[in-house]
């Protein structure tokens, strides 16, 4: 199916942002309009999606924005995002998700370094995929692995990204950030670069950093405003830190290669990502969906453009609701942020000693006792793409009304994690 989010009524209809003016219609028309849809099931609503796509762009203010597909994980929605002005590319989390992407999409970059022999086989062997997805590394043992599944004389060239280390390095607190390239100062990163310059088989592309501490850590935590304050500070001055340390690392590869873009941020960090002299774009994917984790920002609120909605199925008392399933639970440090929400009917909340279950997940409130067998609740999920893994197929809305439905990876049989 093919739709767009360019469209004058869904921008007209995003505008009067229904989903916080009037939360109880936005998921009751939600529920009106895929009721011929059996549960578990997941819908996007498009009018919330176009608020959130044209948001982004502004927060960019006119520099690239390339999408995450770990965020959205449904090859029709990055497709039509990226036919809007001001996105650019895909940021893919898996090099076999990257290949296979290349097929329609011209510009892949790898977001992390893989050991998947049969993928790099794959786009060694593919002439269209070799031209247009970029690798990612951080270190030479990458590269020798690489050439161990196919040496140079034998593929076609390859593009290389270099991951260079966003976080933030601080005498008391530690390593403030994720864990990922150990290439932490710019002459590192030189290094690396003229390392990649002199191998047979590979060509520098590009470089990468992701500042996790700034664009995936709330600022704004409800009901904790000392924390939010502290990590508001925290946050900025990580980012006058690496402003400093990223512009003199991209000057040091800029001697030595000509650099086809240089990527960072997302999300939430887009604001000061933009705003440094090096980054030529930025990334972003779950700004789109706007998943419950991005709710507790000072400087940004997304739309909750993805639910999923779950059958009452027994009523253990009068006063609970048990639906079947629904413990979808998000990755990161286990914790009250990493589970669902439930968001309509109003008032629900789960079960202390339960939680959200994998098969059932009982469900209590003023409006439990009210649901019957067969009533639908909704849920928001805490992480973005992640909720996709769960269904083949996903309901598209628009206002009140379904207007059609997409497959996700798992629908068109991929599954990448």
């Amino acid at each position: 199916m093919v739709f767009s989010l360019d469209d004058a009524k869904l921008r007209d209809r995003a505008y009067a942002e229904p989903w916080r003016l009037n939360p109880d219609g936005y998921w009751g028309g939600m529920n009106d309009a895929t009721q011929e849809f059996s549960a578990p099931l997941v819908a996007i609503q498009l009018d919330a999606l176009t608020h959130n796509a044209h948001d982004l762009l502004r927060r960019a203010g006119g520099l690239p924005i390339r999408v995450a597909s770990k965020s959205i994980r449904v090859r029709e929605v990055l497709e039509t995002v990226l036919r809007l002005p001001g996105y650019r590319g895909v940021l893919a989390y898996s090099l076999a998700e990257a290949v296979w992407l290349s097929a329609t999409i011209d510009d892949v970059l790898v977001a992390y370094p893989t050991a998947d022999r049969a993928a790099i086989a794959a786009l060694a062997a593919d002439e269209q995929a070799a031209s247009r997805v970029t690798v990612m590394i951080d270190s030479v043992e990458q590269l020798d692995l690489i050439d161990s599944v196919v040496p140079p004389a034998g593929r076609q060239t390859i593009g290389v990204c270099l991951d260079f280390d966003s976080s933030w390095r601080h005498p008391l607190l530690g390593n403030v950030g994720v864990f990922r390239s150990p290439v932490h100062e710019p002459e590192e990163l030189r290094s690396l670069a003229e390392t990649v310059i002199a191998r047979p088989g590979f060509t520098l592309v590009a470089v990468m950093s992701y500042e996790a501490q700034i664009a995936g850590v709330q600022n704004a935590p409800k009901g904790n405003p000392i924390m939010g304050t502290a990590m508001r500070v925290i946050q900025a001055k990580s980012a006058d830190e690496l402003r400093e340390r990223r512009a003199r690392a991209i000057g040091l590869v800029r001697e030595v290669a000509e650099l086809e873009f240089v990527n960072g941020g997302g999300t939430g960090s887009v604001e000061s990502t933009v705003s440094e002299p090096a980054i030529t774009e930025v990334a972003a994917g779950s700004g789109l969906y706007g998943p419950h984790i991005f709710d507790h920002y000072q400087h940004f609120t997304p739309a909750p453009a993805v639910g999923y909605a779950l059958d009452v199925v027994r009523k253990a008392t009068p006063e609970t609701a048990t639906v079947f399933a629904g413990g979808w639970i998000a990755s990161g440090v286990a914790g009250p942020d990493r589970l669902p929400q439930p968001v309509w009917p109003r008032g629900l909340s789960f079960a202390g000693r339960e939680g959200a279950g994998e098969v059932q997940t009982p469900l209590l409130g003023a409006n439990a006792a009210a649901l019957g067998v067969g009533d639908r609740v909704w849920m928001r999920h805490a992480k973005s793409g992640e909720v996709m893994e769960h269904v083949a197929q996903v309901a598209l809305v628009s206002q009140d009304e379904k207007v059609g439905e997409v497959p996700t990876y798992r629908g068109e049989g991929k599954v990448f994690s």
